[in-house]
């Protein structure tokens, strides 16, 4: 009897318990967590929108109306009061040239025109001015007008973890609505130990209340490295 593929098959075995054995304790081997911080920063944050309503009320608008009206005025009949003023003062000058004569006649005639100028000016003051004409005129007034306008919009949002909730925005959000300054978990400070040596490590995700161990290194992330462990220091 050949006895060596016997031989074979008892070492394959024996192999096999082996390193079943050894992926058995490789899987079994874990670090405990003794500790777990969420680390937290202010982030602004945002949510998905799923309904926006808008929100109107009633408002007050002023608006600014123009209109042309119909309007009479008189013309002047002279250029201001100058007119009468140096028409008299001529006219009384002339008068008082008339008196007198040598130094006497030069006072009448000064007297004459200051006395004239004062009379012309009376009378063009008095005067109601010159013909009637009819024209336009632009009179402008500002009034309220009561208008329904959107104010705002009531926004129903749901977050990336599912909460979902409802806010008063004044603009129409498109896709994503703000929900301002949030406290946003952006990691963990993990304080593990493993063969009586503690550490700590800042993770991504909570690991919960073991990390994994393989070939005496705990395994972080699944797209991480193992971080290597200190056994060696109690050796």
């Amino acid at each position: 009897m050949n006895s060596k593929p016997l031989l074979v098959g008892i070492a394959a075995v024996l192999a096999g318990g082996v390193a079943l054995a050894a992926y058995q304790g490789l899987r079994d081997d874990y670090a405990e967590v003794l500790a777990v911080t969420p680390v937290m920063e202010q982030r602004e944050a945002f949510a998905e929108v799923v309904s926006a309503t808008p929100i109107s009320d009633v408002v007050s608008v002023p608006r600014r109306i123009c209109n042309d009206v119909a309007v009479t005025r008189r013309l002047p009949e002279r250029d201001g009061n100058a007119g009468g003023t140096i028409a008299g003062a001529l006219i009384g000058g002339l008068i008082g040239n008339q008196v007198g004569g040598g130094d006497g006649r030069k006072a009448a005639t000064l007297a004459g025109a200051v006395a004239g100028g004062y009379a012309g000016r009376e009378v063009d003051r008095r005067h109601v001015g010159g013909r009637v004409v009819a024209g336009t005129e632009q009179r402008c007034q500002t009034i309220s007008e009561a208008r329904d306008q959107v104010v705002g919009y009531d926004v129903a949002y749901r977050t990336d973890d599912g909460r979902s909730g409802q806010i008063r925005t004044e603009k129409k959000p498109v896709d994503h609505v703000s929900l301002g300054l949030q406290d946003t978990v952006v990691g963990y400070d993990v304080t593990y130990r493993y063969r009586d040596v503690q550490r700590q490590v800042r993770m991504d995700q909570d690991p919960g209340d073991r990390l994994p161990v393989v070939d005496g290194k705990v395994v972080l992330s699944l797209d991480a490295p193992v971080e290597p462990l200190a056994a060696a220091e109690n050796d």
